[in-house]
């Protein structure tokens, strides 16, 4: 989006009515709310709300979903979930269909369902909460039977709870009539979906990845011409990727050209084919990768049940997803003729659904093997609802909606299937699995009463309410989790913001400020009014320990955790660890998901393995050689740092704190801190609005300017490196300084910018009348630059580190200038300075606009193409895309999980650990990685043990009881950062350890009392064998009497 487009006003949002079809009266349809679209009238989006989303599917994408019309048909468990995943999603409007009643087993799954809407049409009673998600989109509902009439109105129909006449009916006239077809079902542990865009299906983006893009080095004038990119790094493209040229030197019809299909020769070469008619290459180039539009053909249902193009979900059941596609034809052949599902665990109908499934395989022609246990299996496990299996399924389809209306991501072909067969508990019996006319009905079907009652007893921390936790809590709450003698506990020290409500659904408009825990709860209390749910608003972490005590741990089943840093992951991993407590991981990025399992004693822990490092980009790029617009937003990001937040807080601190300067170091970073302040308290100190322009104007004078010409000054175009290279090359931009315009409306962005954030910071009033600011722009005088000899400018990271180290001890300097800041204390009292803590959710704040209008002033002079605001935040904010459809999904698989740790289950074979794309759509399933051993003697031991001691015994007891019973001496012995013992100690310290008790020797050190919530403290240590070999323990537990 365009940078201006900041400036319109929010969409006027007004309650309308739009019917769309005539025959259907205003009692079968009640029309909901908002304009329609997610898109203003003026073609814009509200990125305040769907920011996060824009970063996963882009602007276009997003116009083509508000232009959309959905119809879901099925209002069950599944169709909601869909539905609430595209509501969210921003689509034009959603149209729900049902023609069936609420029953006790639709409370098991149905979380906009009450027990008071039993016996009430589900689509309506379902529709008012449905209607709050986004007012964007407008949403309706039917209660008359699915017929083609109906479907010609749509562009994109979704069936749910559907025969497999209406699936067959519906969707040979869908893709005759070219409206993309859906098709998704959940039974028990089971769960299915399936696509039909058509014939001729255009995907634009197959991934969803950014475009790469990277230096040329060299292009070789072949009949298969090679390109060789800068060995800085490698280019990341694969085999059949398109790419362009541009500022390629010497062979310049490659510059812009038709994009060419490349072969990979190398991390750091490809073919582009032919370039023998081209100029000779001579220097410099970039290439990118172009992103071609691929056509996808799809058959009609009808046709694909008899050869069925299966996506794989789970590699350890590859034969599977076929052996489901013949229970699910039997499936349907059974509630044809019986009406109704099978019954658990009854032999008649388990003889009659394989003998089905046999009848199926003939009848398609399938010719596969009918494997009579698995049809067994299906029929056992098929009946009633499970949430985490409609959470997973109804994502997967969400997504596909999404792509069936914008083209954007690769979809599905044709079939999905899924099953958590794992989760089924052994020995069931029909007895066992019989309804009782509750709301858990759809989970006792397929767990049984006893599963039931054992996860009404459960205590669990969830750990975050954002996006995932918002879904863990639905779910949970669906489950049943602690709804009888158990608890759930939920954390959130973070309020609600408007971003938020595009994928963190428990919450509402009228919501935001309050806190995200309390809300949360709230809303799945009532979901259902018998859970036990208390909210918290504490961050976990050391200083929250006395809160989350060992008593609060050792009373919890388990910890889920949804949270968005990897700080506080490790944190309550650590804890799970220490505690011994199962702990359910999981996280997303855009349309990419994980989920972990760590099971005690058994599983590697979360911080078993480690991301690699953020990849930084070098001090002297950064500061004089960007080659990219990452460089310049990184540049800007640092600016608004030091000028408006820094800055404004030394100047804060000298005024209030009298200590301020004592306690920072002395030398060159007290030196710079001085100087800034008696700039900022001094000379550059504004009385007016008028005065932070002319500020602003200097400073756009000596960044896009001044500096620029220097470093020309220092390295001009022609420069050579000792070697006879031009030294501008490869990724050394030559730059141009700019000339400032007050009608180049970049340049004057940069100037509202920075004088509102100085007026801020000196509480001046703001202005943002941009013609005023231009008036008065226009009468600042600026100095004519004057090139400084002996300027310094690092060239490499070697030589601006050194630089950034240099140590300036002017003790004379420091004396004048504190002099002069002294004698006007009394003065510099009567201000009040505030700082600019970066926010980047607030349009209002010009934080973003000075950023992004830094940033491309930097980019015009060194030639590199600016970003708009959108792409300058997702940069500049570190912001971590996210999309409603990948959050359900992940939850959905960490609630299957849940299921196995209640049950107790310690086989790890029966675990999943996932990761997943919805872009590709890729699914990978593996055991969790079991926990590494170690080994000392014949003792093999894992992160998991540990030395348990118990009483409050001295230091020489310990070390007996190491001695004697482990046959290992301790050579150091620690307690957090305190060394308690070592055995390079002088004698004397030594022997005045040996003989206190290991309580009074860690507070004597820590000069603390041990707080009373502690039970326990962790000991590490360091031991020899028995033949003064260092050998790796387990820490010690040792318990506080």
């Amino acid at each position: 989006m365009s940078g201006d487009t900041s400036e319109f006003e929010p969409v006027t949002k007004k309650r309308r009515v739009e019917h769309f079809h005539e025959s259907i009266n205003d009692v079968e349809m009640q029309q909901s709310n908002g304009n329609g679209s997610a898109a203003a009238t003026n073609g814009d989006i509200d990125e305040s709300l769907y920011s996060r989303q824009l970063y996963v599917l882009g602007h276009e994408a997003m116009r083509k979903m508000a232009a959309t019309n959905i119809l879901i048909c099925g209002v069950g468990g599944l169709g909601v979930e869909i539905a609430k995943d595209i509501i969210l999603g921003g689509v034009k409007s959603v149209t729900l269909q049902d023609t069936k009643l609420t029953t006790y087993q639709d409370l098991s799954s149905q979380f906009f369902l009450r027990e008071g809407d039993i016996g009430k049409n589900r689509a309506e009673a379902s529709l008012p909460r449905l209607v709050e998600l986004n007012e964007y989109v407008s949403t309706t509902c039917t209660t008359e039977a699915i017929t083609t009439d109906l479907v010609s109105k749509f562009s994109v129909v979704v069936l749910t709870d559907s025969t497999r006449d209406e699936q067959l009916h519906i969707g040979d006239f869908c893709h005759v009539n070219n409206i993309r077809f859906i098709c998704a079902n959940t039974n028990g542990v089971f769960g299915t979906l399936f696509c039909d865009f058509g014939e001729d299906f255009k995907v634009t983006d197959t991934n969803g990845e950014q475009v790469l893009s990277v230096m040329v080095s060299a292009v070789t004038k072949d009949a298969d011409g090679i390109v060789t990119c800068l060995d800085e790094k490698r280019h990341g493209f694969e085999d059949g990727d398109y790419v362009t040229f541009h500022e390629v030197g010497g062979m310049v019809e490659l510059n812009e050209c038709t994009p060419r299909k490349i072969t990979i020769k190398g991390p750091y070469t490809f073919s582009i084919g032919d370039t023998s008619d081209l100029s000779d290459y001579t220097s410099g180039g970039i290439v990118t990768q172009v992103k071609v539009p691929v056509s996808v053909v799809f058959k009609s249902m009808r046709d694909a049940l008899k050869d069925p193009e299966v996506l794989p979900t789970d590699f350890a059941k590859f034969e599977q997803p076929y052996q489901h596609h013949i229970c699910y034809l039997a499936l349907s052949e059974f509630q044809k003729t019986a009406g109704r599902m099978p019954k658990p665990y009854n032999a008649e109908d388990n003889a009659t659904f394989v003998n089905l499934c046999n009848q199926a395989n003939e009848a398609f022609g399938l010719g596969l093997e009918v494997n009579t246990k698995l049809c067994e299996e299906f029929a056992n496990g098929c009946s009633g609802q499970l949430v985490g299996v409609q959470a997973f399924i109804g994502g997967s389809t969400a997504q596909e909606v999404m792509k069936a209306c914008s083209g954007k991501f690769m979809p599905t072909k044709q079939w999905l299937y899924f099953d958590c067969t794992e989760v089924i508990p052994q020995g069931l019996k029909e007895a066992d699995c019989e309804a009782t006319e509750s709301r858990y009905d759809g989970q006792i079907l397929c767990l049984g009463k006893e599963m039931n009652a054992k996860i009404a007893d459960q205590k669990w921390f969830v750990v975050g309410a954002g996006a995932i936790g918002c879904e863990l809590l639905k779910n949970f709450a669906m489950m049943g989790v602690g709804h009888n003698k158990g608890m759930l506990t939920v954390t959130d020290m973070d309020t609600i913001e408007r971003s938020n409500l595009n994928r963190q659904f428990l919450f509402r408009s009228w919501d935001v400020t309050k806190m995200k825990s309390d809300t949360a709860c709230n809303a799945v209390k009532e979901m259902n009014p018998t859970i036990n749910v208390t909210s918290h608003q504490n961050r976990v972490g050391p200083e929250t320990e006395k809160i989350y005590t060992d008593d609060f741990f050792a009373d919890l089943n388990g910890v889920a955790n949804a949270l968005d840093n990897v700080d506080a992951r490790s944190y309550m991993d650590r804890r799970c660890v220490y505690y011994k407590l199962p702990l359910l991981e999981s996280g997303t990025l855009g349309t990419k998901g994980n989920v972990q399992v760590v099971l005690p004693h058994v599983t590697e822990s979360y911080s078993s393995s480690q991301d690699p490092p953020e990849k930084t980009i070098p001090m002297c790029t950064l500061k004089n050689f960007p080659n990219a617009i990452e460089h310049t937003i990184q540049w800007a990001r640092d600016q608004f740092e030091g000028l408006f937040t820094k800055t404004a807080e030394n100047c804060h601190k000298f005024i209030t704190e009298p200590k301020f300067l004592e306690k920072q170091k002395s030398g060159g970073a007290l030196i710079a801190i001085l100087e800034g302040l008696r700039k900022d308290l001094g000379a550059d100190k504004p009385s007016d609005f008028t005065d932070c322009i002319r500020w602003a104007r200097v400073l756009f004078e000596e960044n896009f300017h001044n500096t620029i010409a220097q470093l020309l000054y220092n390295f001009p175009p022609e420069q050579k490196t000792t070697s006879g290279a031009p030294f501008w090359s490869g990724p050394k931009r030559c730059p141009a300084p700019l000339n400032f315009d007050a009608n180049n409306v970049e340049h004057l962005d940069f100037i509202v910018a920075a004088a509102n954030l100085r007026a801020f910071n000196y509480s001046i009033p703001v202005n943002r009348n941009r013609d005023f600011i231009k008036g008065q722009v226009t009468k600042v005088t600026v100095q004519p630059f004057k090139p400084r000899s002996g300027v310094k400018i690092a060239v490499t990271e070697a030589e601006a580190e050194n630089m950034n180290n240099d140590d300036d001890n002017d003790s004379d300097k420091t004396k004048v200038i504190l002099e002069e800041l002294h004698a006007k204390m009394d003065q510099l009292r009567t201000l009040n300075i505030q700082v600019a803590d970066f926010e980047k959710d607030d349009d209002t704040n010009f934080h973003m606009d000075f950023i992004t209008a830094c940033s491309n002033a930097r980019a015009a002079c060194y030639r590199i193409a600016p970003a708009n605001k959108h792409k300058t935040k997702l940069i500049a904010g570190k912001i971590i895309p996210a999309i409603a459809t990948t959050t359900a999904v992940v939850a959905g698989l960490v609630s299957i999980e849940m299921y196995k740790m209640i049950q107790g289950l310690n086989d790890v074979e029966k675990y999943k650990n996932a990761f997943l794309n919805l872009a590709l759509p890729f699914f990978a399933f593996s055991e969790p990685i079991l926990a590494p051993k170690n080994k000392y003697y014949e003792v093999e031991w894992t992160l998991w043990d540990r030395f348990d001691i118990k009483g409050d015994i001295t230091l020489q007891e310990l070390l007996d009881i190491f001695e004697n019973e482990h046959k290992l001496e301790i050579s150091m012995l620690s307690q957090g950062v305190c060394m308690l013992y070592a055995f390079f100690m002088p004698a004397d310290k030594r022997k005045e350890r040996l003989g206190m008790k290991i309580t009074e020797l860690v507070e004597m050190i820590t000069k603390k009392k041990l707080p009373s919530h502690k039970r326990a403290l962790v000991l590490e240590i360091c031991c020899n064998d028995s033949e003064g070999e260092d050998v790796d323990t387990p820490y010690i537990n040792y318990s506080l009497p």
